[in-house]
């Protein structure tokens, strides 16, 4: 218990006085997230803000994982390294999407083959419960990838990425600690309280923004956790079993995970690169409903837990049948809220219309420009 309160004491106070620092010398080297047609934001940024995530979340790990069970930490820290100045660089020079996705490979093979993080069960999804090696290094890399790029994408509102990785890294981080395993217990709240003391700055309106530097990092270290969440869940006898691992894993990342997927998916099948920017995010989606960022960041934060409370209040139905409640729950609300952003449009085009302001119809349909 001391360490896990002495990482997030570490982690929360070299981030939230680190920040300022940051936000100093950005200005001063102008090292900004500048607005264009493919941004939200109307005004100059500094992007820097993982710099300061990073360097919380780094100290307090090395400093506060029990010594007795850190013999894998050293590989965890090696592929956050990599993915921080992939970020980093990505942040001030921008890098293609190939160069980005070869850096993730490279960190997903060191903590897949070095630090063992793969997923090994799938607790009884489709009847199937231990996997081959083959599928298991299929699965874990496409996790790993998929989920440390979910929080890239979905960083685009004030507060909205670090708000899901509080979320999500404080839910492993109390299953870790219940279960006795201090050393991912210590990793999960030093990233949750690193993010507390950006999300200070980061809070509509925001003064700094994560950048990928930081969105990677959280991304990168939660595939790490709900991949042991997914395995430790098959441990017998541990205090607090989880049947249905896989799918609760799944809901504590849903709508970052959900929204990744499906973006991918639509990208994919307009025969268009995945990486491809568009306006199909979630949080554009809700921006266009008329929501304020605040009201973004809250109304993702609560869709989230929502899934998260039914996952695990149905934990023990099985992991396919959970699966598919949750997979049709997203369903549910995320065409609820495309059908309300086309009848916004639709009710907007025709009362502009019906006034003959082409002006203002014009300036709508330049609102709609893609972005990431």
């Amino acid at each position: 218990m001391e360490n896990i309160l002495m990482g997030g004491m570490v982690a929360f106070f070299i981030t939230f006085f680190a920040i300022p620092v940051i936000i100093i010398v950005a200005k001063e080297k102008k090292l900004f997230d500048e607005p264009d047609n493919r941004k939200v934001h109307k005004s100059v940024i500094p992007n820097l803000g993982g710099l300061g995530i990073f360097a919380g979340f780094m100290i307090a790990t090395l400093l506060c994982v029990p010594k007795e069970n850190n013999g894998l930490l050293q590989y965890f820290i090696a592929a956050a390294t990599v993915i921080f100045f992939l970020g980093l660089k990505d942040d001030i020079l921008i890098l293609s999407a190939t160069k980005k996705i070869i850096g993730q490979l490279i960190a997903a093979a060191i903590i897949m083959k070095l630090g063992g993080a793969q997923i090994q069960h799938l607790h009884g999804f489709l009847g199937i419960e231990k996997i081959s090696e083959v599928s298991s290094v299929i699965l874990s890399l496409f996790t790993i990838i998929v989920i440390t790029n979910s929080f890239n994408l979905i960083d685009g509102v004030d507060g909205l990425a670090a708000s899901l990785g509080i979320l999500t890294s404080s839910i492993f981080g109390v299953y870790f600690f219940i279960n006795g395993e201090q050393s991912f217990a210590v990793i999960a709240f030093s990233l949750t309280c690193s993010l507390i003391g950006f999300l200070i700055y980061n809070f509509p309106p925001a003064k700094i923004f994560m950048g990928d530097t930081g969105s990677l990092l959280v991304g990168l270290i939660n595939s790490i956790l709900v991949i042991k969440f997914i395995n430790y869940s098959n441990t017998p006898n541990i205090p607090f079993h989880i049947e249905s691992a896989p799918a609760v894993g799944f809901a504590i990342l849903m709508l970052p995970l959900f929204d990744t997927l499906r973006v991918f998916g639509l990208r994919i099948l307009s025969h268009r690169s995945p990486f491809s920017p568009d306006r199909n995010h979630i949080h554009h989606i809700i921006l266009d409903l008329g929501f304020s960022h605040k009201k973004t960041t809250l109304i993702c934060f609560i869709s989230n837990c929502i899934f998260i409370a039914v996952a695990i209040y149905f934990n023990s139905i099985g992991t396919t049948l959970l699966f598919g409640i949750l997979f049709g729950m997203a369903i549910v609300f995320f065409t609820t809220i495309y059908y309300f952003r086309s009848l916004k449009r639709t009710t907007t085009l025709e009362a502009l219309n019906k006034n003959n302001s082409t002006h203002d119809y014009y300036s709508l349909i330049s609102d709609t420009v893609e972005i990431d």
